[in-house]
């Protein structure tokens, strides 16, 4: 059976392409389609679906883009309610592409609408299902987000409805079938997921800890509860845009595109409240930046931290950024539903310094230095890394400040001595120490190359110790 999964990386996201006698379908589509389109049109086949998995919360889908370009109908699954025309398909209900069918199976538990669809081949086969969020490999998606749309669907009620979808929907299916979940390793919409994006139902038996023949409901509820942080602000926002509709990536991308030479630039940035957004490479940043400027490097998880840090997707956005990136810069934030680009610098950084324009710096130094006089500094170091990796291995003496929730942690930091921020390989502690600058809080210093280099020097670590194993 032809089924093609389209990888996006930085997203951890994965939409699939079927193809079956001149007709395709799209399962979970990103927000600019130009690659779906031009993946049918090299099979000389018509987009006939596009089939929603559920309403997402970590991106804006592609599928009114879609429907809009090529007259594809959109499926959802029972009791979606979508803000536009689109097919709310049965339980049960099988739809064709060429020979192939694809069956709903309706698997409320991530979402009330949540779907898992059934892929049949020519031969009447079942060949594998799309899982959405529902089932992932070596997880099953976190069922904490509905609530923050809608306040009555708890997490455990959300949980003990996935437990039954999973043990009287999927588990039933043949062990051959191939899981094509939406998401890999490095989303925020599970916590465990693996780095392999398929692998069959069989494996996933034997391997994924919610699957576990022998599990009670209450095991289960406990276990997928257990360990889930706070989901990312921008991801309520993203499921309205997926519900209600939004406008079209063509008019994002034509509206953002636009130049601003240095004095209409800092104009701009003065007469509105938009956020001044870096997305060059850390170390550009930390030579020179525009003051109050935030930094977000597009070559990390840039949308992803771009919607956990400045979370209301309706914020004014200006960008510093190398003009063969902007494009792709646009095209990124536009994927988590930040559309509100008012412009660009035109000429980049080099162009605002040429200039005359103020310009600040951050200072920052190697691991070995830092070394010299850790014994000094070590109740000041604020390691900005997740809680699981501080656990896992830590600088002795340092904060756990994670990036995620830098806010709740401002007034731990000190105001009348200078302090160190680093995270693993010094991406992180950037982004931290440009929001604390754009504070107001100047008294840091960045440790360059993060907790990778700090490990190469003789600066003493520990690891966290979970008190009930201690005698």
């Amino acid at each position: 059976m032809k089924v093609e999964q389209i990888y996006t990386g930085c997203l951890a996201h994965a939409a699939y392409y079927i193809e079956n006698n001149g007709e395709a379908a799209i399962i979970d589509p990103l927000r600019e389609v130009e690659p779906y389109i031009k993946r049918a049109k090299l099979d000389d086949a018509k987009i006939k679906y596009v089939f929603e998995t559920h309403f997402h919360a970590d991106f804006v889908s592609g599928h009114l883009e879609l429907k809009e370009k090529t007259g594809a109908n959109i499926v959802y699954g029972p009791t979606a309610k979508p803000g536009y025309e689109a097919i709310v398909a049965e339980d049960g209900q099988v739809f064709e592409v060429g020979n192939y069918k694809v069956k709903v199976i309706h698997t409320p538990g991530h979402t009330m609408e949540s779907t898992t669809y059934l892929l049949i081949d020519e031969n009447g086969k079942e060949h594998g299902i799309a899982t959405g969020d529902t089932l992932f490999i070596g997880d099953v998606g976190r069922p904490d987000l509905a609530q923050k749309v809608v306040a009555e669907l708890t997490q455990d009620k959300l949980a003990a409805l996935l437990y039954h979808s999973l043990r009287d929907k999927i588990m039933p299916l043949s062990d051959d079938l191939i899981i094509y979940p939406n998401h890999g390793a490095g989303s925020a919409c599970g916590k465990n997921m693996s780095k392999e994006t398929t692998d069959t139902l069989g494996h996933q038996k034997e391997v994924n800890y919610a699957l576990r023949a022998d599990m009670t409901k209450e095991e289960f509820i406990e276990e997928l509860l257990d360990g889930l942080t706070e989901p990312p602000g921008y991801f309520p926002q993203n499921v309205m845009m997926n519900i209600k509709g939004y406008e079209s990536f063509d008019k994002v991308m034509s509206k953002s595109h636009k130049p601003l030479n240095p004095k209409a630039f800092e104009a701009a940035a003065n007469e509105t409240d938009a956020i001044i957004l870096d997305i060059r490479h850390q170390s550009e940043y930390i030579k020179g930046h525009i003051p109050r400027s935030i930094f977000i490097g597009i070559n990390g998880d840039f949308a992803p931290w771009v919607g956990a840090l400045i979370v209301d997707v309706n914020q004014p956005i200006l960008l510093v950024s190398p003009e063969n990136r902007l494009e792709e810069a646009i095209t990124r934030l536009s994927r988590v539903g930040f559309d509100n680009v008012l412009g660009y610098l035109e000429g980049g950084f080099e162009n605002w310094k040429t200039s005359g324009m103020e310009y600040d710096t951050l200072t920052s130094i190697a691991s070995e230095e830092f070394a010299k006089t850790y014994s000094e500094h070590k109740d000041v170091v604020f390691d900005v890394r997740r809680e699981g990796e501080y656990k896992a291995e830590h600088i002795e003496g340092a904060k756990n400040t994670p990036l995620d929730y830098l806010n709740n942690y401002l007034s731990e930091f000190p105001d009348d001595q200078t302090f160190y921020v680093h995270c693993a390989g010094g991406y992180r502690s950037v982004i931290a120490a440009s929001i604390l600058k754009s504070r107001g809080i100047h008294n840091l210093i960045d440790i360059a190359g993060g907790f990778s280099a700090i490990k190469n020097t003789n600066i003493p670590r520990t690891a966290y110790v979970c008190p009930s194993t201690v005698n």
